[in-house]
């Protein structure tokens, strides 16, 4: 049986309602990484720190401990401050890509994104065998090349740009916040450049990581996608 699960993905593809529910119907944690990224870029916007100050977003990584405080993995604090919906402030969405691009940020978050996973399947002292409820499903854009690469399963999720941006548009709504469609097209594209042409952990799938392509369907379609793929494991 298989206890973590590696989905990645570019924005919008769907990956994160999709891994919480598949990390709900197996009854495991899940872990959004981006989250991540976005409380560092902006803790670094509220401090004047520049998205290309590679140095001062590296120490800043260090210094931060992001501790998940739900199963879901949808809130997280930092010295008790709670984040929440300021993390998909538009700033946020500008600047988290040439922050998160920087090696010394990466190596910190991923370093603490590996030992979230070995604690949840393991225990806190390594000595727990896995069990019922003790798998992780873990998000973002290297899971399956670079933080969990002996991942029972790896998912790399796809969909077009124009569904993506459609995606983004109706949760930006949904907030209340406005937006133009073409606009965050643009952004969406120059995002995906930036993540996909990064030296350290450029977004692509793992060599072994099952591409689906979700324009076409709905959530529910996409985690009885995977939860098929689960059980033939």
């Amino acid at each position: 049986m298989i206890h973590e699960i590696a989905i990645d993905g570019p924005v919008a593809s769907g990956k994160t309602a999709v891994g919480r529910r598949v990390a709900q119907r197996l009854d495991w944690w899940s872990l959004d990484t981006g989250i991540m990224y976005r409380v560092v870029t902006l803790l670094a916007l509220e401090r004047g720190i520049s998205p290309d100050d590679a140095d001062a977003l590296g120490e800043l990584a260090e210094f931060v401990q992001v501790q998940p405080v739900s199963k879901d993995g949808g809130s997280v604090e930092v010295d008790g401050r709670l984040f929440g919906l300021e993390l998909r402030e538009s700033r946020v969405d500008n600047s988290v890509s040439n922050v998160s691009r920087h090696p010394a940020v990466r190596r910190a978050l991923v370093e603490q994104q590996r030992k979230y996973a070995a604690t949840v399947v393991h225990g806190p002292d390594g000595s727990r065998p896995p069990g019922v409820g003790s798998g992780i499903v873990m998000i973002g854009r290297d899971i399956g090349t670079v933080v969990l690469p002996e991942a029972g399963l790896k998912v790399y999720l796809t969909a077009s740009t124009e569904q993506r941006a459609r995606r983004r548009w109706r949760e930006m709504r949904e907030r209340g916040q406005e937006v133009e469609l073409t606009t965050l097209q643009d952004e969406i594209e120059a995002r995906d450049l930036i993540d996909s042409s990064r030296d350290d952990s450029p977004l692509r799938p793992a060599a072994d990581a099952w591409l689906l392509d979700t324009s076409e369907l709905s959530i529910e379609e996409a985690v009885e996608a995977i939860l098929r793929r689960v059980e033939g494991r």
